[in-house]
């Protein structure tokens, strides 16, 4: 007897689902049997857990966490610490996340950093700080950057507190080779008052000891809100990022200040020539590997990466937190700060 209709579409139907689900636990095995697995470990360049690093770096881990369904957690142990601890793990256990200082380091001499380019994979691009800044004391005689660099080809003496060694220096040592080109021979009367953290370059400032310091919108713009006979009230003269960055900031800025009111500080307001054209450094995050790990996990975070950014929920938490998106996956990233790097390179060099 022949089975009657319903129960052959049942049975169609069951074996359908049947080999829905076997696809579907397929997908699932699959996911899980990515070549990076367990417990990830993701360290940075910093010690702080409440700088930019720590939180730029936390929102695109629990991003990728989530995405790709492993325990990942950012360890913040500092930039000698996070590259040793990358030299020892081939596995992709073990990821780093930091900033433009992990090449600039390397080209300022600094103990403990060796050429990136070499020795790692460099991994995607994340975000941009745009708020890499210099600021005077509000009442300082000097109104912009202009008549700073005027000031020094006429024969003053400017002192600037920065942390050297990095992204804190290469601001100062643009001025001082546009200084060179637009006042041959003038340049070391701009001077350096090397110093330690933002805390510590803020008080070179508020001490009378420096004219002009290294800062931080985030940081400082809470002391440009300050009356002008308060000492530690500052403003901004120079954003060293492009103008093209500050116009993708939030339309609020930051604190009590506009991005309008920022857009005043960057080019072509502001003129650092490197001759043939102008200074800008943007402060950008990048992943970095150890050169022995399997690529198919760079394959995997870039995928994650490029699946994260399409959706776009990642964007506005950046934004909000005053960084600007700029995702780049590897292979260009690398690219990308190779030729960044060979800029500052010789911006250092025509100064040393």
């Amino acid at each position: 007897m022949s089975m009657p209709n319903i129960y052959k579409t049942l049975g169609t139907s069951v074996l359908m689902a049947g080999m829905a689900g076997m696809a579907l636990g397929s997908s699932v095995a699959m996911a899980a049997d990515g070549p990076l697995r367990g417990n990830v470990r993701v360290v940075i360049g910093s010690t702080s857990t409440g700088g930019d690093t720590y939180q730029n770096s936390n929102i695109v881990v629990d991003a990728l966490a989530e995405h790709l369904d492993l325990n990942m957690k950012v360890d913040a142990v500092g930039a000698t610490a996070a590259f040793r601890a990358l030299d020892r793990d081939a596995r992709g256990n073990t990821l780093m996340i930091f900033h433009d200082q992990s090449y600039l380091g390397y080209l300022y001499g600094v103990e403990g950093y060796d050429n990136i380019f070499e020795k790692y994979t460099i991994g995607p691009t994340v975000a941009i700080n745009p708020g890499n800044a210099y600021l005077v004391p509000k009442d300082s005689p000097y109104e912009n950057l202009n008549q700073i660099i005027e000031a020094v080809g006429n024969g003053e003496t400017v002192r600037v507190a920065i942390q050297p060694g990095g992204v804190s220096e290469i601001g100062f040592s643009a001025l001082k080779n546009a200084i060179s080109i637009e006042h041959p021979g003038m340049e070391d009367n701009l001077v350096a008052v090397n110093t330690g953290s933002q805390a510590d370059k803020n008080q070179q400032l508020f001490d009378g000891q420096a004219d002009l310091i290294n800062g931080t919108v985030q940081a400082n713009e809470q002391y440009t809100r300050l009356p002008e006979d308060d000492q530690k009230a500052m403003r901004f003269v120079w954003l060293t990022a492009r103008n093209s960055t500050i116009q993708q900031a939030p339309e609020d800025g930051l604190g009590k200040t506009s991005r309008e009111e920022l857009l005043e500080f960057v080019e072509p307001n502001v003129n650092v020539t490197m001759g043939d054209e102008n200074f800008t450094f943007d402060k950008e995050f990048f992943f970095l590997y150890n050169k022995d790990m399997d690529p198919a996990i760079v394959d995997q975070i870039d995928d994650a990466l490029t699946e994260i950014y399409a959706e776009g929920d990642i964007q506005e938490v950046q934004k909000n937190s005053f960084f600007i998106p700029n995702f780049k996956p590897s292979d260009e990233a690398a690219e990308y700060l190779e030729n960044k790097r060979a800029v500052y390179e010789d911006i250092i060099t025509n100064i040393q």
